[in-house]
């Protein structure tokens, strides 16, 4: 007799607002059909995740970009997040930042699915920081801590049920 291997169950964080939880700087949410797809797999659990909320920023809340860099220049101290309106909200990034890698290492989390062009969550892409929607090449806070850690991010935009598949 021939055991087969159990399939492993893969942990995935996901940007909450993807999944339809109304918690993006608006009150909105920007649900994804080919995330919320995933629900129906049984060799994934799915870790809703909205780091601004979880640094203590309310929902809804102004706008926020990152200024002077990317995600990975917020956490060497080189870069800050500023609101439309000037206010410096980098320490509740940096904050959010860091409970989601607390969660990701305690949940032993490889993968993390995430919203393209956020300040926290933008992977490959975020706002230049002058609020007048221009794209630059980046990461968000977020993303650039789990990208330290190993964790394979990958943006909502560019998420294919297969991205699991190879991991």
């Amino acid at each position: 007799m021939v055991k087969r291997k159990k399939s492993e169950v893969k942990r995935v964080l996901v940007s909450a607002c993807l999944l339809g939880i109304e918690c993006n700087y608006k009150g909105k949410s920007k649900k994804s059909r080919c995330v919320l797809n995933l629900l129906k797999r049984r060799d994934v659990i799915l870790i809703p995740i909205c780091p601004e909320q979880l640094g203590g920023l309310p929902t809804p809340r102004e706008a926020a970009e990152i200024v002077g860099g990317d995600g990975f220049d917020v956490l060497r101290g080189k870069a800050r997040v500023f609101t439309k309106s000037g206010e410096d909200v980098t320490r509740y990034f940096i904050r959010g930042a860091k409970l989601v890698g607390k969660m990701a290492k305690l949940l032993k989390v490889k993968y993390a699915i995430l919203k393209q062009r956020s300040p926290s969550c933008g992977c490959g892409q975020i706002y230049d920081g002058s609020f007048t929607g221009k794209v630059i090449e980046g990461y968000g806070v977020t993303a650039a801590l789990l990208k330290k850690m190993e964790i394979r991010v990958i943006s909502d935009e560019d998420f294919e049920d297969d991205f699991l598949e190879g991991c």
